[in-house]
């Protein structure tokens, strides 16, 4: 026997609105990026977890000294502290405690531009140069500290290390802010006889070479030694002179590297300044007290680790934060393909380095490590060390899924219309303008149901009514 009663579907559950505040699995921009397990990192293994966990505890230093909310919002924002909590009371001597400690404060996540399969690498070191604390008719070229006319917004004079990126002023009488020289007014001496010099070079090829890479070694004659460091810049965006080269056909891309760069600009002198004078941007420098022993230092602050440290994008990225990096380098060789699957800390920035997956290896000091870096501009794949308890996949659980779609039958029995008091949206159209344009133009009066009567009739009708 069947009951004419048929069961109902049930109702959908409510939606609680607004949603309650969750938090949001780690958001970095035009990136995307997965959990992977640590078994899928390719040479995560077989690395020295020592030497990194080493230059991870330098990055701890400024970390732990940090209180309050970042300046910057970043991604990871104060996570890093956790770990750097754990790290300071780990006085680590073995490659096997130190892997088991990434792998106990941190989940590997592999991160890419978005829509790209692999990050790029470049390579950069600090070049030992030639030079004199006075100027003569070798060393002629001058390297100059931060002027004191040079301005950015936001910042005091007496700030150490001002952005590398942004706009930068020199100021005209008392107000007044225009653009600073670019690097041909400066080349011209624009601000030369201020007492801004450092140190004087052989050629504007060395000093471009530090300029680029941020810091150098000035080996004096005596054989003393000035370490300086990149302090500020004159508001340009920086040019690849080696782009240039190629973009003309000088260069084969294949074959570009720093020392193809120096190559063609020790044979054209001439064609040298000008493709110099391509790239507006300038650096200037401070002296640092460093001895011949230590390394550079990068934009943390802290003293840089050949072969571990990394510039990174700034504008994403927490310094501090390791990445593994994996890819096959030219290193040995410019056409060698050596196997690179390395733990490395972010501890460094760039003008050029721009993006989620992209970093510059560090690879120490003088002319072998400037060989390495130099041809190094390879895709390599990345994954971000985040720490645990910005778990992006514990905080993806939490968040609200979209509603089911209802059945057909529930569509119908509760049909999805617009509120009353919300007026239904009229599509715009053409005609649209002059229609509500001509709303406030009075309209003429109705026409009358009747014909009128024409005045002589009326006139005859009122001479029959005096009657």
């Amino acid at each position: 026997m069947h009951s004419r009663y048929h069961r109902a579907e049930p109702l959908p559950k409510p939606r609680l609105l607004p949603y309650p505040t969750l938090e949001l699995p780690v958001e970095i921009p035009n990136s995307q990026y997965a959990p992977v397990a640590w078994s899928e990192v390719t040479g995560w293994a077989d690395d020295d977890h020592l030497a990194a966990y080493k230059a991870f505890r330098t990055s701890c230093q400024p970390i732990a000294a940090q209180s309050g909310p970042p300046a910057e919002p970043k991604a990871l924002g104060t996570s890093l502290r956790d770990p750097c909590h754990v790290a300071k009371g780990l006085e680590l001597t073995d490659s096997a405690k130190a892997k088991a400690f990434f792998e106990e404060n941190f989940l590997p996540v592999r991160i890419s531009r978005l829509g790209e399969g692999e990050g790029f690498v470049t390579g950069y070191y600090e070049p030992i140069i030639e030079g004199s604390l006075t100027q003569n008719e070798i060393y002629s070229v001058p390297i100059y500290r931060r002027p004191s006319n040079l301005f950015v917004k936001g910042f005091g004079q007496a700030s150490a290390g001002l952005p590398n990126k942004g706009a930068v002023y020199r100021k005209i009488g008392r107000r007044k802010l225009v653009p600073y020289y670019d690097r041909a007014e400066i080349e011209d001496g624009k601000i030369e006889g201020r007492g801004l010099e450092i140190a004087y070079l052989k050629n504007q090829t060395d000093l471009l070479f530090a300029q680029i890479q941020g810091s150098a070694r000035i080996e004096l004659p005596d054989g003393g030694m000035v370490r300086i460091n990149y302090d500020a810049h004159n508001g340009y965006p920086y040019t690849a002179v080696g782009r240039i080269l190629i973009d003309r056909g000088i260069v084969p891309r294949d074959q570009m590297s720093m020392q193809k760069i120096r190559e063609w600009m020790e044979q054209n002198p001439d064609g040298a300044n000008e493709l110099r004078r391509q790239n507006r941007s300038y650096v200037f420098f401070r002296e640092v007290n460093l001895s011949a022993k230590d390394e550079a230092v990068g934009a943390q602050g802290v003293p840089l680790t050949a072969g571990r440290s990394i510039a990174v994008d700034k504008a994403l990225h927490v310094y501090g934060t390791p990445f593994f990096i994996e890819g096959d380098l030219p290193i040995e060789s410019e056409r060698a393909k050596t196997p690179f699957r390395r733990l490395m800390i972010a501890q460094d920035t760039g003008s050029a380095i721009v993006g989620p997956a992209r970093a510059d290896l560090y690879f120490g000091a003088g002319a072998d490590a400037g060989k390495v870096a130099g041809r190094l501009k390879n895709n390599a794949r990345f994954v971000m060390l985040i720490p645990k308890g910005l778990d992006p996949v514990a905080r993806g659980r939490k968040l609200p899924v979209p509603d089911e779609r209802p059945s057909e039958k529930i569509a119908k029995l509760f049909p999805q219309t617009a509120p009353k008091d919300q007026p239904k949206a009229v599509a715009p159209s053409a005609a649209t303008p002059a229609t509500s344009a001509q709303a406030s133009v009075p309209l003429p009066a109705a026409r009358p149901k009747e014909a009128p009567v024409p005045v002589r009739d009326l006139k005859r009708r009122r001479q029959a009514n005096d009657r």
